[in-house]
């Protein structure tokens, strides 16, 4: 437990490590405080949350480590929280050491926002660490990575980050630098796809050997086998990219299955071979909304009435291509497949289209391609501690 104290306006900060039960649920309400006037935020699942810091749970304690903490004023009350991890998979990838800090909420003071980012660097120091990313996750960047910086008035999907605008300038006057920026885009399930994009997906995903599956539930582990094909293929050639494991895509797999449609999650084979995949799931924030973080027996059952119910809104989580089917118009004619499924059910509206890095042109070309229009902005940053 460390104290800091304004001597000018006597203002006292008492910031404390995580390491019980007690310490646990004020890391979890810490985020319901900050929010609670604020209608666009929807609480994550308190079990996501904590899922992060389990290392029975989370498969990169394997390969690295992290710690969290709490920040109360001088009246015990919560003020702000951080988290701070070290990836040693990909730490020594950087030009210094660089490890990560995430699951930052503050109240609209700097002196406790520099604290809590102090706190972060000064743990990231001791362990050998010369930078810190943030506010980035202790796992895939697919949940809970970056800082909103455009885009605060519409609600956030599954596992997207949202926050004050505030934030921004905690980050930049502190010395963080944007590394790349975030893009989301949104899709109107409804408006038709432009004529060209059409008619070349068509002609795409008729071609002579060129077969379309989605998932099945019961043959999860050799859709897994052709993700990582694929992904390891289709990412290697960016900065710092370290190959995905068998281990952490069945995880992966294994949270999305409470939400999982399994006929929005296509793969495309060309002569048999793994080429392709999109990954779409609804959006469940709509369905955990009402339940403020807490999957309680009432919370179960109010998700699975609003999950049968249905929501109106997906969730690209990512897309991949093997370099070599690269520019053959597949990943087009993967959103024409998925149309085939989604228009007749005449349920969705809204295909959230998330996220893509600014680094990326061929995604960003082909969200332009079908018509999509801007939604938001996260900003991935770096603070080196030189």
């Amino acid at each position: 437990m460390l104290f800091f104290i304004n001597r000018h306006q006597q203002l006292i900060m008492v910031i404390t490590e995580v390491n019980d039960k007690a310490t646990k649920k004020a890391f979890l309400d810490v985020a319901r405080i900050i929010y609670r006037d604020d209608d666009i935020w929807v609480c994550p699942l308190d079990n996501d949350i904590e899922a992060i810091f389990d290392p029975t749970k989370n498969p990169f304690f394997k390969h690295g480590k992290c710690t969290r903490w709490i920040l109360r004023n001088d009246n015990g009350q919560l003020i702000g929280r951080v988290a701070a991890f070290i990836n040693n998979e990909k730490a020594y990838n950087y030009e210094q050491p660089t490890g990560g800090m995430g699951f930052f909420e503050c109240i609209d003071d700097e002196k406790a926002a520099f604290l809590l980012f102090d706190t972060a660097k000064q743990w990231l120091q001791q362990n050998g660490m010369q930078a810190m990313d943030g506010p980035i996750n202790f796992g895939e960047n697919d949940t809970f990575w970056g800082l909103l910086s455009e885009g605060f008035t519409s609600p956030p999907s599954y596992g997207m980050n949202y926050n004050p605008p505030y934030y921004k300038k905690f980050f930049d006057d502190y010395g963080f630098k944007t590394q790349y920026e975030q893009i989301t885009n949104h899709l109107n399930i409804l408006k038709p796809f432009p004529e060209r994009f059409r008619k070349i997906a068509s002609w795409v995903a008729r071609k002579p050997g060129y077969e379309f599956r989605h998932l099945k539930a019961g043959e999860i582990k050799q859709f897994a086998a052709d993700f990582i094909e694929i992904y390891n293929d289709a990412w290697e050639g960016f900065e710092n990219f370290v190959p995905i494991t068998y281990e952490v895509i069945l995880e992966s797999f294994r949270k999305m299955k409470p939400l999982m449609d399994e006929k929005l999650i296509l793969f495309a084979y060309v002569d048999g071979e793994p080429a392709s995949f999109n990954i779409v799931l609804p959006d469940a924030n709509p369905m955990i909304k009402p339940l403020k973080g807490k999957l309680d027996l009432a919370g179960k059952l109010t998700f699975l009435y609003r999950k049968w119910k249905g929501v109106r809104r997906m969730r690209a989580i990512v897309m991949g291509t093997k370099k070599k089917f690269q520019n053959h118009g597949i990943e087009s004619a993967l959103f024409i497949k998925l149309g085939e499924y989604v228009l007749p059910k005449n349920q969705y509206e809204e295909l959230e289209l998330s996220w893509v890095g600014d680094f990326n042109d061929k995604m960003i070309a082909i969200h332009a391609a079908m018509g999509s229009v801007f939604g938001k902005r996260h900003v991935t940053m770096r603070y080196v501690f030189n």
